[in-house]
């Protein structure tokens, strides 16, 4: 990493495990600044004492409005300002769409996609005053692929994907840049304990339903892609002078949306008449 590392306060959501945990661990042995929140803060504590001057463990329940002020307050005043902030704090849900309950679909939204956005809105008048930042928000590459058994947590990755572009182009004449990280499976917590599977099976189901509860029992510890490199093509991006967009991570993900794309440009084109042919007729 460039020297730039050690100049950068961060601030991560959802660090108890995961991507959050490992990313606010690196970023802190490169010599840069860390606020590390959690639900427990507990669980970040071991963070702040190892590295007293530059790190911060605060409690953040994301969809609690009260905590995201309150940690923005004091990450601001801890270390002066924010340079980075990554909205990683999310979980998936297992289950067709009319199998999982709004009981269990409902807290995956508020967290996914209303706890960013509150996040995200809450440091922007400071990103804005500053002239410049980054902001990461963790997608999936379900946010660009849709799969059966996994509808509401795609419709909650494909809701951060339409927030970030229009974040991403009225962010950019102020300096701030915004990046969007699709990682396709990791050896992560998403398949432990950070996944909910819901409680109803429908047998007419069982074909799209019985794959993912399958996948979320038996992949977990199994999956390609690497943690670790993950993080560091994370700290990679905030380095570069030319951020991406979108960021895809792993093997798993490029092949899953080259597939998409192919058959997008295939359906696209086989039913291009019928589309050119909704317009007026020219002239009219």
């Amino acid at each position: 990493m460039s020297a730039d590392t050690t100049t950068r306060t961060w601030f991560i959501t959802g660090c108890s495990a995961g991507f959050g945990r490992l990313l606010a661990e690196e970023v802190l042995k490169a010599g840069g600044r860390v606020v590390a929140t959690a639900r427990k803060p507990e669980q970040v504590a071991d963070l702040e004492a190892r590295y007293p001057d530059r790190a911060r463990a605060l409690r953040l329940d994301v969809t609690d409005a009260g905590q995201v002020e309150a940690a923005v307050t004091l990450a601001i005043a801890q270390f002066g300002q924010v340079d980075v902030l990554v909205n990683n704090a999310g979980y998936g849900l297992a289950g067709t769409i009319e199998e999982a309950t709004e009981e269990e679909f409902r807290p995956m939204f508020e967290t996914n996609v209303f706890g960013l956005i509150q996040v995200t809105r809450a440091f922007l008048p400071h990103l804005r005053a500053q002239r410049s930042g980054h902001i990461l928000n963790l997608s999936s590459i379900g946010g660009l692929v849709s799969t059966p058994g996994m509808g509401y947590y795609n419709a909650t990755k494909f809701a951060v994907e339409g927030l970030s572009e229009a974040l991403a182009a009225e962010l950019a004449p102020l300096g701030i840049r915004v990046t969007l990280i699709e990682p396709g499976p990791f050896r992560t917590e998403f398949l432990g304990r950070s996944g909910v599977v819901a409680a109803q099976q429908i047998e007419d189901y069982e074909a799209a339903s019985k794959g993912i509860r399958r996948y979320f029992a038996e992949q977990n510890g199994r999956q390609k892609g690497d943690p670790l490199r993950a993080v560091h093509a994370m700290m990679q991006v905030v380095e570069s002078p030319e951020p991406p967009l979108r960021l895809l991570l792993g093997s798993v993900a490029l092949e899953r949306l080259h597939g998409k794309l192919a058959r997008l440009q295939q359906e696209v084109t086989t039913w291009e008449a019928v589309t050119r042919g909704a317009d007026f007729p020219e002239g009219e």
